[in-house]
């Protein structure tokens, strides 16, 4: 079963990613969600999700941090992470991609962006 983590601290876009993702559930993928770095971490090493949607500013460990941690562990370093955040700076994205990040998104997003990106990384048919 494919799996996707949702990591934010805010619920509003934890349950907007749900909604914009709810038709991958129809195909087999388990969306799973967490809302502060160290749930995201620990869920991560337990569950090893194809693709983590990943906030960059959060409670306890950072999305930066996170990121660099998966992608440092051999084990868990094929892991898909999106950073979703509001931070557009190119620095900011100069971050991401240095902390390890496969693409980097800012907020707000295009929710069918979303969708159809998670469907090419899952190698889930787009109809």
């Amino acid at each position: 079963m494919k799996k996707i983590l949702i990591v934010d601290d805010e619920p509003n876009i934890i349950i907007l990613m749900e909604q914009v993702l709810e038709e991958l559930e129809n195909e087999g993928v388990l969306i799973l969600t967490a809302n502060d770095g160290q749930k995201a971490l620990e869920m991560i090493q337990k569950e090893e999700p194809d693709l983590v949607f990943l906030d960059v500013m959060m409670p306890q460990i950072s999305g930066l941090e996170v990121c660099e941690t998966v992608k440092k562990d051999p084990h868990l370093s094929h892991i898909y992470i999106i950073l979703l955040t509001a931070r557009g700076q190119s620095f900011d994205e100069e971050s991401g991609m240095k902390a390890g990040a496969d693409l980097y998104i800012t907020k707000p997003f295009r929710p069918k962006e979303v969708l159809l990106k998670s469907k090419e990384i899952l190698e889930i048919d787009q109809v």
